[in-house]
């Protein structure tokens, strides 16, 4: 689980987004509409007949076309069969502290800024995520500035400090990042008071690629995008109704036999289900380790894959193996492998990737008897999706299990269709929590097949 009960940086961001709809008393409507946003497809998030805006805009800059339009400052498109960004020459050199080290080296560094994306959702929240190489000697920074519905600005906001390794910076989210208006809350850009109308009706976002003076290494980012949603504040959702019988065979397994195992990445694995999951989508899509990448891990360990994806996407500011863009990011390192943040509106969404063999990792937090079965109750936890039975329920590889081969669960459709897509709760204490309101991760092929293309299509992905 996701450090369980524990406060974090996240359990801020849900506190904050009850302050914000603290005026209702009791449970909101289920599908209650969201002024100013466009009507979307019928089984967005309303359910079967009805119909209702997809509260959720996702634009990523990815082809090569994508790269021109940008501006650069010292960055070049780099065209083939995955166009990126990389730097071309330097603009300048800066020097650099580590937070977490102390350590301050001098860097080159070059930067690209998007063109301004209005989003068809004026947004509460903004999640980045980026897919990019990082030799040796380089890293990057990722930004986003926003327009609110009021004409003002927001500042940069720093979405990630982000490496594949953590050789020459610790890969981090940047805290007391605010202007009164929104705050960065790890990972996510929330509007501090989502009452009161204010949205970010616009957005850029800026690289800014590093490397060691002196040297032709460089960065190369091919996926750059955001997520804005206005996703409807219900403590319950409408249901949705079973098509589709399938289940994907995915690699299972468990974050608990890593109990222990190297506590400097957020007490071990009990709370590594974000890595976990991550590492068992990344091997179904091919993705492999090589011995020498797992070398640093103490052989006696079983599956020691999973403790190098606890590595690789620890936040050492969050203190967390969390961080929902950094685990987008670190399944994009493998070679034709892809990663995305976005939110779903349905399970008919998540039965349509799984019909084109796309997997998902969800995000939701309950109490134990409202996911029967579980066995357990979290303020937030990752889990697969990786099919349905013939009766529409959910089969889910869950990492909270005692052994890799208790991680296949099956879990009731309703229960767990609620707790998912809510975005209001009552935790264990019966005070009002969040949810996630349909957070997942989407890892698919970087050539996707065109029925892979279409079912990303459909619930919102390019």
């Amino acid at each position: 689980m996701s450090r369980a009960e524990l406060p974090s940086r996240r359990s801020l961001l849900a506190a904050a987004v009850v302050a914000a709809v603290a005026g209702s008393a009791g449970p909101a409507s289920a599908g209650a509409p969201t002024a100013g946003v466009p009507t979307g497809r019928a089984t967005d998030i309303a359910g079967p007949g009805r119909t209702a805006a997809r509260p959720v805009d996702n634009r990523a800059w990815v082809s090569y076309t994508d790269w021109l339009a940008g501006t650069a400052d010292g960055t070049r498109a780099v065209a083939g069969a995955r166009p990126g960004l990389a730097i071309a020459r330097p603009v300048g050199i800066t020097d650099h502290t580590d937070p977490h080290t102390g350590r301050t080296a001098a860097w080159e560094y070059a930067t690209w800024t998007s063109p301004v994306h209005r989003p068809r959702v004026p947004a509460t929240e903004a999640i980045a995520s980026w897919n990019a190489h990082t030799p040796e000697g380089t890293w990057l920074r990722i930004e986003l500035k926003g327009t609110y519905s009021d004409g003002t600005d927001t500042p940069w906001y720093v979405m990630g400090c982000w490496a594949a390794g953590d050789q020459d910076i610790r890969r981090t989210s940047v805290d007391d990042q605010s202007d009164g208006k929104s705050t960065v809350w790890t990972d996510t850009l929330s509007v501090d008071d989502a009452a009161s109308g204010l949205r970010v009706v616009s957005y850029r976002l800026r690289l800014t690629l590093y490397r060691r003076p002196g040297t032709r290494l460089t960065p190369t980012v091919w996926r750059l995008g955001a997520m804005g949603s206005d996703v409807p504040d219900r403590f319950t959702v409408p249901a949705s109704k079973p098509g589709l019988a399938e289940e994907l065979i995915v690699p299972r397994y468990s974050q608990e036999i890593h109990k222990g195992r190297y506590p400097e990445y957020d007490n071990g694995g009990e709370a590594w289900c974000s890595p976990t999951s991550s590492q068992m989508v990344i091997e179904y899509w091919g993705g492999r380790l090589t011995e020498e990448q797992l070398s640093w891990v103490d052989p006696s360990y079983a599956d020691p894959q999973v403790c190098h994806a606890a590595r690789h996407t620890f936040d050492h500011q969050y203190e967390g193996c969390g961080n929902w863009p950094f685990n987008a990011a670190y399944a994009a390192t493998f070679e034709g492998i892809q990663g995305v943040v976005t939110r779903l509106g349905s399970l008919t969404d998540l039965e349509t990737l799984v019909a084109a063999g796309i997997p998902a990792i969800t995000s939701q937090s309950f109490l134990e008897e409202e996911l029967t079965g579980a066995g357990y109750g979290t303020s937030g936890h990752l889990m697969t999706v990786i099919g349905f039975t013939a009766d529409g329920d959910v089969i889910a590889n869950d990492p909270a299990s005692d052994d890799n081969d208790a991680v296949r669960r099956v879990y009731r459709r309703r229960e767990w269709e609620n707790i998912w897509l809510r975005t209001k709760r009552y935790n264990a204490s019966g005070k009002v929590a969040s949810g996630t309101g349909g957070v997942c991760y989407l890892y698919f092929p970087a050539r996707p097949t065109p029925l892979q293309r279409k079912a990303l299509a459909a619930v919102g992905v390019r």
